[in-house]
């Protein structure tokens, strides 16, 4: 599908619904409350995050855990075992 026909089509959609498709949202549009929690592990390596390194027999993983309440930021680096993913799973990675 054409990207501008999608746009097109989603935007209809969305004004439809009384939504704004070409509205710029902000944080306080997004997230409100006293308390939020967000979490992100990276797919592919960006700005923030490392994406996701395979190693041999298992995978290595970058997040990053953020608390509003307490301002609290994490990095998690994570190692997974793709021998006991499998058998968690029942799955075969490769």
């Amino acid at each position: 599908m054409d990207v501008s026909l999608a746009h097109k089509i989603f935007g209809e959609i969305g004004r439809q619904l009384g939504l704004d498709p070409d509205r710029v949202l902000h944080t306080s549009d997004l997230v409100s409350g006293e308390d939020v929690f967000v979490a992100a592990t990276g797919v592919t390596t960006g700005s923030l995050l490392r994406g996701v390194q395979y190693t041999p027999g298992g995978a290595t993983t970058d997040s990053i855990v953020m608390r509003s309440r307490s301002s609290t930021v994490r990095r998690v680096i994570a190692q997974q075992s793709l021998e006991k993913l499998s058998a968690l799973t029942g799955f075969e990675y490769t």
